[in-house]
């Protein structure tokens, strides 16, 4: 062991001597990450290895120092002053002091807060700082005084709640509290947001209340965060909190508010999208998203709305995407009824079905749910002008039961009542097998 790390501690001063820096990170990794730090040949030789491997950071490229930045935490405290002293220099080079203000965050060592901190009340750079922010945020609860503090100040405001939401301790609650009502936007909704993540009584009060506030991105940010919180629908009401939220001024509160009301689970928060939905007013975007909801609902109700919907809307684009999630149904208790929807459009010649596209999004569908009683109406789209439609179908009955299909398509071959069309379909179906 004694013989590999002499070895070692001369390839590294070899390496180092040539600056081939390839092969010092190689041994250094080696000597500090890989062997006992606390043998005594590698005690001895600790700051000699700490002031190759500063060395290596501040000379290397991009991914030599990403290497380094892990190297310097394996030798412990000791590298925490020199990596401060780099942090102070202003004229140091910007990328060095990006991974220095990184790497220290790493450390959770109470000696790196202070200039961190100040860091963030005095540099101009304001990616150097949020780097900062994210290190003071790693180290959890140390930090956390430091970061009161720097809320006073509205110039390190922003920064200090972005790290204290990288804080998952309930020590947070309190200071992040404190600006929920704060002048700046984004502010609020970084507050918000965090405070989403707790549990606490203190805070669903703050997220109804935020539902009404003048930005956007605040009132976003409480829906998203009601989202987390079903448990509390029936107490809070929030279904009817919610419901007006569907049709704010701003498209991405929508689109929040339709996600957040298909977490409830309820039949009145159902109802409400499905109202959305079929609402002359409501923009695409909007009803795709709400499309996609019904479908995560994955209820016997939600199915239904989507199969009106089908029935009520003029858009093609919102045949196809109801047609496409119906095929990604995973609740097996509603694989059969989503399998008769699509089958009926079939049937009932809706309009989507003149549509190319549409119809092999029907076709791939019915291959996803697996549903034996499709095999005969795919086989019918084998007749179909349109070779995508050809394919899709072929491919769906070899997803639906290889074998069945197969077999019925062979008994199906020399069946001269077939149209011409459908003989094709079918033939081409068999060579493709």
């Amino acid at each position: 062991m004694v013989n590999n790390i002499n070895q070692l501690l001369v390839q590294v001063q070899t390496a180092h001597e040539a600056a081939d820096w390839s092969s010092l990170i190689q041994y250094l990794q080696q000597l500090i990450i890989g062997a006992d730090l606390e043998h005594p040949e590698i005690v001895k030789n600790r700051e000699y290895l700490l002031e190759l491997t500063l060395s290596t950071l501040e000379m290397g490229d991009f991914q030599q120092r990403w290497e380094m930045a892990k190297v310097l935490t394996h030798l412990g405290n000791l590298a925490i002053p020199p990596l401060i002293e780099i942090l102070k220099d202003e004229d140091a080079e910007e990328e060095l002091r990006w991974y220095t203000a990184r790497t220290l965050g790493e450390f959770q060592h109470p000696d790196a807060i202070a200039p961190l901190v100040e860091l963030l009340k005095n540099d101009e750079d304001e990616e150097l700082k949020a780097i900062a922010a994210t290190a003071l945020g790693q180290m959890g609860t140390l930090a956390i005084t430091s970061l009161t503090e720097l809320l006073a100040d509205e110039n390190t405001r922003l920064l200090a709640v972005r790290s204290l939401c990288c804080i998952p301790q309930t020590e947070t609650i309190a200071p992040l509290l404190s600006v929920v009502q704060d002048p700046q936007a984004t502010i609020r909704a970084a507050a918000i947001e965090a405070l989403s993540s707790f549990n606490d009584e203190r805070v669903s009060p703050v997220l109804l209340n935020a539902l009404d506030d003048v930005a956007a991105i605040v009132r976003r940010a409480a829906v998203i965060g009601l989202g987390f919180r079903a448990d509390l629908c029936q107490a809070l009401d929030l279904v009817t909190r919610l419901q007006p939220k569907l049709y704010d001024l701003n498209l991405d509160v929508c689109c929040a508010a339709v996600v957040t009301l298909s977490r409830m689970s309820s039949d009145d928060a159902t109802k409400h999208l499905f109202d959305l939905l079929i609402s002359p007013q409501t923009p695409i975007p909007l009803q795709l998203e709400t499309i996609r909801a019904l479908s995560w609902m994955g209820t016997p109700s939600s199915l239904e709305y989507l199969q009106t919907a089908l029935g009520q809307s003029t858009s093609q684009t919102v045949w196809q995407e109801i047609v496409t999630v119906l095929g990604r149904v995973q609740n097996l208790e509603l694989t059969t009824p989503a399998t008769e929807i699509l089958l009926e459009v079939l049937r009932s010649q809706h309009p989507a079905t003149k549509i190319a596209n549409i119809k092999s999004a029907i076709a791939l569908s019915l291959g996803q749910l697996g549903k034996i009683q499709a095999i005969e109406p795919l086989i019918l789209l084998l007749a179909d002008s349109n070779a995508s439609v050809r394919l899709h179908a072929i491919a769906a009955l070899k997803n639906l039961n290889k074998e069945a299909a197969h077999q019925q398509l062979q008994q199906l071959a020399n069946n001269p009542e077939l149209t011409p069309d459908l003989q094709q379909g079918i033939a081409i179906a068999l060579a493709e097998w």
